[in-house]
């Protein structure tokens, strides 16, 4: 536990160590790194001895700092989720992260707004997490210096038998590439290149202005498309390289009470969602993972919101077969999952459309107008192609965003589906929803269309179903929370 805080000091600090080493060599003071890792080093032995935790009957308490104390305590009764995060220097010492979730947000990522248990032994984790979510009295040891703990002796509760829910499976890594993480992982690597001379270096070396001078020779075409199709290559395999480093291993489990979710091949995650507090699922389909016939399953959580997408991850980007039914698993029911939604009729169609064409119609004006201003004038067959690419194009997305449009009150469920680019299904219990809005926006009222907005404590905090006609909008409420729209129904 010792060796935990020391090393996570000189890795945050690592650009301030090298400096030094760099200003120590420069001056002919070989000393200057070494007395900034000692410096470091002292700085994490202190963290170490100056963090204590107690999990008590009532609260869960840490004390940290060094020169300025601070002493956290959260209600065990708003506990929402425990994750269990091992790095990779966690696991060759036996050591893990316990980060508690209270389902607030402090409005920033500060240490001021953590609730992190660091350096805990592997062998106490698992009666932690089970105190801490299921309030069990247990006992994962003494109080004292350095990360410690004391809860209230007493009988524990034999744990229900798991059942596996899904496995991680090597052909999912083809779906990685869909998504857009390996282009910010590309960019993220480019930037940092520029950022300390190397990329400088690279486009100043011979070897790369032979390549430019070949593109350019070879024509404008062929060095853009060339370009194009090496950043994606190399944007795809960074994707697949994430995809494994993060989810391999992933493996899902039920007992009943509680689902588990662990995944990550050099980092390992666990996160434990409790059962009590799960309000449904979100089983999201962005265009091209939907092309490929996968999606990625949300659970829809009390007090875990939906910017916090790790804490709720199911399955990452599987086969759509497959997460429809884990989302079933997980529901206990597979209706909601496939009951045929109900469209939003003529009205949201046109809106779709409209929304769809107006900005491309506005883009080609303008488009037309800078021309005519700058006196460039295109040949007639270029407009003509390059318009009707972008209508035919706009007019395909808007029928597609109408496609998935669509809502469902199965018993005991309100479901709801938006979106083409970005397309979610929803399938939220009845019971979660805690209120609702009927909102109309001018432009929705000359269309007899409205917007009902289902509040909840769980995920986003709220879900939308667009355009609902709005003679059905106060019958739709009605429909999954009885009561709540009788006095507002209209004849």
């Amino acid at each position: 536990m010792l060796l935990i805080h020391p090393v996570e000091e000189i890795l945050k600090l690592f650009p301030l160590l090298i400096g030094s080493v760099l200003l120590g060599s420069s001056r002919g003071n070989p000393y200057w790194g070494l007395g900034v890792a000692v410096l470091l080093i002292l700085v994490g032995l202190a963290r170490w001895f100056t963090t204590t935790y107690r999990v008590g009957p009532v609260h869960v308490e840490l004390r940290r700092g060094l020169l300025q104390r601070r002493e956290l305590s959260v209600p065990r009764s708003r506990i929402r989720s425990v994750d269990v995060d091992r790095r990779v220097l966690h696991r060759l010492l036996g050591l893990a992260v316990v980060k508690i979730g209270t389902g607030q947000s402090g409005g920033g990522s500060t240490d001021h707004n953590k609730f992190e248990l660091n350096g805990i032994a592997i062998d106490d984790v698992p009666a932690l997490r089970a105190g801490l979510l299921e309030g069990a009295r247990t006992t994962a040891g003494p109080d004292g210096p350095g990360p410690s703990a004391s809860t209230e002796s007493g009988p524990v509760a034999a744990a229900p038998r798991e059942r596996e829910l899904a496995r991680f499976r090597p052909g999912w890594v083809r779906y990685a590439p869909l998504s857009a993480t390996g282009l910010v992982a590309v960019a993220a690597v480019i930037g940092l290149a520029f950022q300390y001379g190397i990329g400088e270096r690279l486009t100043e070396s011979d070897t790369v202005a032979r390549g430019v001078d070949a593109l350019a020779a070879a024509g404008i075409a062929v060095a853009v498309g060339v370009a194009v199709l090496a950043i994606l290559i190399v944007a795809s395999i960074a994707a697949c390289i994430r995809y494994l480093l993060l989810y391999g291993n992933l493996l899902v489990t039920d007992d009943g009470r509680m689902l588990r979710v662990g995944r990550g091949l050099l980092r390992v995650r666990h996160t434990t969602l409790d059962r009590a507090r799960l309000r449904g699922v979100d089983v999201h389909e962005p265009l091209a993972l939907r092309l490929a016939g996968a999606a990625r399953l949300d659970a829809i959580m009390t007090g875990v919101s939906a910017e916090q997408g790790e804490s709720s991850l199911v399955l990452p980007s599987a086969p759509d077969g497959e997460v429809r039914r884990v989302a079933g698993e997980v529901l206990t029911t597979g209706s909601p999952l496939t009951v045929p939604l109900v469209p939003h009729g003529p009205a949201a169609r046109r809106r779709r459309f409209t929304r769809a064409l107006v900005p491309v119609v506005c883009l080609i004006a303008v488009g037309i107008a800078v021309a005519a201003v700058l006196d460039r004038s295109l040949p007639i067959p270029v407009i003509v192609a390059g318009t009707a690419v972008l209508v035919v194009a706009a007019a395909a997305l808007g029928w597609d965003r109408y496609r998935g449009l669509g809502h469902a009150a199965p018993a005991g469920y309100l479901v709801t589906r938006a979106g083409s680019l970005d397309r979610h299904r929803i399938c939220l219990e009845s019971d979660g929803i805690i209120g609702w809005t009927v909102r109309q926006s001018f432009f929705q009222r000359r269309a007899g269309v409205a917007t009902v907005i289902a509040a909840t404590p769980a995920g986003a905090g709220h879900y939308e179903i667009v355009d609902v006609p709005e003679r059905y909008a106060w019958s739709l409420i009605e429909s999954v929370t009885p009561g709540a729209g009788d006095i507002w129904a209209r004849p």
